[in-house]
């Protein structure tokens, strides 16, 4: 009898879809591709830009840590802005910056300039980007939410194939005779148009429950991941000293009383900026590393790849940008692989990173049979297996990793996720950049040959690691979620 009353209730009214929100989400989707495109265009154009402004190698690492590791920092946080003050006025102030930002890379005249600028642009990137998730939840009804959400792979998948293709055309083609600048100077409009349709399209959406923000907790975190990703950058054209360790073991410490603070914080029953709990999960926590490991490989290597082909074998800006074609179709791939294989769960992650190293063990044959000679067709095989390894990981790795995550911590942890892939892909800049110019410095004759067969060993390496992080993860992608109800 009391089944059949339970049956018999009457649902919840299911709030009305938003008018605008197809057009809403086309905004939404300008910012992610305007994110996802400047994330990468340095890597294509930082020789370029470096024989312009000059500087140190360094200079070249920094042109991605400094983005990276800013909206790192302001990820963690920016979603916690919207609940606030309202996601749309926080889009919208994150637009406005994000597009001032990218105007200021345009113009700069030093090294200096343009990395602040970049750390600009991260920053007001991390206030725009969270804010779409929230929006999307509240404009969608049900049966419409998985259409809203497919629409990203597509999205990630052609801003990876259009945006080293994009910045190595703009760069050759010298508008204006504004060279590399164009790069940035193309967010003008963009950025611009997102503002218009935002106000015009977006709407007004704010948490009920907001939480309050944890400033203290911010500055821990920036301040950890600064002490470790500058002396790994600096500390190589100052000859290793003392306070470049020192910073680094001072990152542990900093790290160590953030994750102190933050239990302190939950105990008392304030609003923590990482929700304790999350790290009681094994899905949770092993992601988190596997995410590390792997964006580190990722980003490290394909800022290096991208000096070879340049610096090292010749190659135009464009053809370099050409040359990564194979990677991101193999990328597109992967997601489609993934897809039809979901129901493997950390199988098919595991097996994607498989795909990835033996990828990466092919461009290490192509490079080292090769030589100075290889040819862009040669380096095509394998770059298609490396992508398609990426899109086998990447689809289902966010699914795992969030699987056993309560409807409390959602927010929390999808911003620490998110900003941990940020903080690696810094790190892996900052570390594979210091070996591969340092390995430079060391040759009286420059072989680069060798230092990038070197290169993909540690990226090997790396991937097996990841692999083997890998079972830290669930069986299936919903495993821990049934258990826990």
């Amino acid at each position: 009898m009391t089944a059949d009353v339970k049956t018999s209730a009457p649902s919840p009214p299911v709030p009305a879809a938003y008018r605008w929100r197809w057009a809403a989400l086309f905004v939404i989707l300008a910012a992610e591709v305007m994110d996802l495109i400047d994330a990468m265009v340095t890597n294509i154009a930082a020789p370029s830009i470096r024989e312009d402004l000059g500087g140190t190698p360094a200079t070249i690492q920094w042109l991605g840590a400094a983005y990276t590791l800013s909206m790192a920092v302001g990820l963690i946080t920016g979603g916690r802005l919207g609940d606030i003050f309202g996601r749309k006025r926080m889009f919208l102030i994150g637009a406005v910056g994000f597009t001032a930002g990218s105007l200021l890379c345009g113009i700069a005249q030093s090294p200096e300039l343009l990395v602040g600028a970049r750390v600009l642009q991260g920053l007001f990137g991390a206030v725009m980007l969270p804010q779409g998730l929230g929006m999307i939840k509240e404009m969608f009804p049900p049966d419409e939410m998985g259409k809203a959400f497919g629409l990203f792979g597509p999205v990630m998948g052609l801003s990876s194939v259009g945006g080293p293709i994009l910045a190595g055309w703009l760069v050759d083609a010298d508008f204006f005779g504004t060279g590399w600048r164009m790069i940035f100077l193309i967010n003008l409009p963009l950025g611009l148009a997102a503002v218009v349709a935002g106000l015009r399209f977006l709407p007004e959406s704010r948490s009920p429950h907001p939480l309050k923000l944890d400033v203290p907790g911010v500055l821990l975190a920036t301040l950890g991941g600064l002490l470790l990703v500058y002396p790994l950058v600096q500390g190589r054209e100052s000859g290793w000293p003392v306070w470049s360790f020192v910073m680094m073991g001072a990152s542990v410490a900093v790290f160590g009383i953030f994750g102190w603070f933050e239990s302190r914080k939950s105990r008392t029953g304030g609003d923590p900026l990482v929700v304790p709990s999350l790290f009681r999960k094994r899905a949770f926590t092993g992601g988190l590393v596997t995410g590390l490991v792997f964006f580190s490989s990722m980003a490290g290597f394909t800022l290096v790849f991208n000096l070879y082909t340049q610096i090292g074998l010749g190659y135009s800006t464009l053809q370099a940008g050409l040359v990564m074609i194979p990677w991101s179709l193999g990328m597109v791939a992967g997601f489609g692989v993934a897809q039809a294989v979901q129901r493997f769960g950390r199988k098919v992650l595991q097996g994607g990173v498989l795909v990835m190293l033996a990828g990466t063990l092919g461009l290490l044959f192509t490079v080292s049979v090769a030589g100075a000679t290889v040819t862009p067709w040669q380096f095509v095989p394998a770059l298609v297996v490396t992508g398609l390894g990426m899109g086998m990981l990447m689809a289902p790795f966010f699914d795992i990793v969030l699987a056993g995550v309560e409807q409390h911590e959602t927010g929390s942890a999808s911003g620490t996720l998110t900003a941990v892939q940020q903080l690696g892909g810094a790190f892996g800049v900052a570390l594979l950049g210091t070996v591969f110019f340092d390995m430079l410095a060391a040759q009286a004759v420059p072989d680069f040959g060798g230092v990038m067969t070197a290169i993909l060993w540690v990226v090997a390496g790396m991937l097996l690691l990841t692999f083997l992080v890998a079972f830290l993860l669930p069986r299936q992608a919903r495993q821990e979620e049934h258990a826990g109800h």
